[in-house]
């Protein structure tokens, strides 16, 4: 299930005179700040707007669009009531990002298309807003599925179905090829999910490795054996921040390392876990970036002790050079008894 640009949609739901324009949501909302594309309404992307694209390449391919800021806690609002929804169609769930969710409906006793209509007329009813499902054997199949009527879509994918609908697709659309191996792939022919299932599986194996490369065949067979994850341990919490004008100030840099520490430290409290590795990142004004970590003599949730690590770390940096962006990270997780 993935909701259908959803930002935006609940910037519309709740603002009905954006219903059928353009919009933009990202960063702080000023499209002459900087900051990226977090999700734009289908209307704006029929101009090319995308998400991670730059707020000021998103006003030049649209300069009437309306762009407005993330509102994350009223995202996360809607989200928490969509996902409590769903558990009510089934206990196997798997939450894998504000809007989209995998469930298993094996042990279900209804048709999977009838279960799947039930869940879009009850989040309409409910939030006021549409999504599209994927219905399919395996995660993988049931990813591209919900991505190929979107909007407010319902398709069904069977393992007859691979060759006929799957492989005719670019390869970007299977879950795990990214633009830098999208790239790759087409400067050696590979355009098309057929074409890389038509690649022997030695020669995967001797461009990007076994692993991968063994992922690769088997994608792009439409095999795909991994299970839905209920239940998951965070790896590391992190904030950023991006200046408006780049900065070579210490006292400024110092400023924001403690504020962006409060954060994390907040987020890890409320999650009941201690962390023993601080890490800041700091990317300078030639996107150079680097990175400065200090382990904890023991597990930590104290702000004192963290904030005094992520300020060991910032005093390691030599800045000769104006700051673009600057990061805290937690990482190293034990949960509190």
């Amino acid at each position: 299930m993935d909701m259908d640009a959803f930002f935006a949609a609940v910037e519309q739901k709740r603002r009905p005179e954006l219903i059928g324009k353009p919009v933009v949501i990202g960063g702080s909302g000023d499209p002459t700040q900087r900051g990226v594309v977090s999700t734009a309404s289908y209307e704006a992307r029929k101009f090319g707007i995308h998400s991670a694209m730059p707020l000021r390449t998103a006003y030049k391919l649209c300069p009437y669009a309306i762009f407005l800021p993330v509102d994350f806690r009223e995202y996360s609002r809607v989200s928490e009531k969509i996902k409590s929804l769903l558990g009510e169609f089934s206990p196997v769930m798997e939450d894998v990002g504000i809007d989209e969710a995998f469930l298993d409906i094996t042990d279900v006793h209804k048709p999977s298309e009838e279960i799947s209509k039930e869940i879009k007329k009850r989040i309409w009813e409910e939030t006021g807003l549409t999504c599209s499902i994927g219905i399919a054997p395996n995660k993988l199949l049931a990813k591209i599925a919900s991505d190929m009527q979107k909007p407010n879509g319902l398709t069904i994918i069977t393992e007859a179905d691979v060759e006929a609908r799957i492989w005719p697709l670019p390869v970007r659309k299977l879950w795990g090829v990214g633009p830098k191996t999208e790239a790759y792939l087409k400067s050696i022919g590979i355009m098309t999910i057929a074409q890389l299932a038509a690649t022997p599986i030695d020669e995967l194996h001797r461009r990007f490795g076994k692993s991968y490369g063994h992922y690769l065949y088997e994608a792009s067979r439409g095999i795909d054996e991994s299970p839905l994850v209920t239940h998951w341990e965070p790896k590391s919490t992190s904030r950023e921040v991006t200046f408006q004008s780049d900065i070579n100030n210490w006292q400024e840099l110092a400023r924001n390392v403690a504020e962006l520490t409060r954060e994390v430290v907040d987020d890890i409290r409320s999650r009941k876990y201690r962390c023993r590795t601080v890490t800041v990142k700091m990317r300078f004004n030639d996107f150079k970036t680097l990175t400065r970590a200090k382990t904890l003599p023991g597990y930590s949730d104290s702000p004192e002790e963290i904030r005094k690590a992520a300020f060991d770390c910032l005093n390691r940096f030599e800045i000769k050079k104006k700051v673009r962006l600057l990061g805290v990270r937690l990482s190293g997780f034990e949960r509190e008894n």
